[in-house]
């Protein structure tokens, strides 16, 4: 019998208190990602969840970058990176938001598809939504439409999809 990505979330998912700072509860996929099993069913329930909807998928420094590349590849579709500040050369969109524990600033590099593409965001956790909020801002910005944002777990008393509009949002788990 095949488990559900959501059996093997179950079965290898780690939290670990305290990390990266005091009275955080860190959701470790590190685990999920490295059974070859598992990762597979994460990323098959992801890509048939939005199956031909989307021209490209972006992912979300830095584990979304798995997902994204793993989710376009199944789908034939290329991947759009967003970065932390710093980290792209030449032009680039940026835009700051809050985390459950600090601030932070992603940035996209405009111009890598045409104006209108179809946009799958992908990431691995929605805590408070300031990150996938962040990054539907730039990809507005940079002339795209966002199609749904994907997530391997969702912290729901953190109401972070509250901060994502009337775009479908899909977690495998929610907590």
């Amino acid at each position: 019998m095949v488990n559900s990505a959501r059996d093997e979330l179950d079965r290898l998912l780690v939290s670990v208190a305290d990390f990266p700072e005091p009275g955080i509860l860190f959701r470790d996929l590190a685990p999920v990602f490295a059974d070859g099993t598992a990762f597979a069913a994460i990323v098959d329930d992801l890509a048939a969840r939005f199956d031909g909807g989307f021209d490209a998928v972006a992912g979300v420094e830095a584990r979304g970058f798995v997902l994204a590349a793993a989710v376009a590849y199944a789908a034939g579709v290329g991947v759009l990176v967003i970065r932390k500040a710093g980290k792209l050369p030449g032009e680039v969109l940026s835009e700051s938001y809050e985390l459950e524990y600090g601030t932070s600033t992603l940035e996209l590099e405009p111009d890598r598809l045409p104006r209108g593409s179809r946009v799958l965001v992908l990431d691995d956790v929605l805590a408070t939504g300031g990150t996938l909020a962040a990054s539907a801002r730039l990809i507005r910005r940079a002339g795209y439409s966002i199609t749904g944002f994907g997530v391997v777990l969702e912290l729901e008393e953190l109401a972070g999809r509250d901060k994502l509009g009337d775009v479908p949002t899909y977690s495998i788990a929610a907590l």
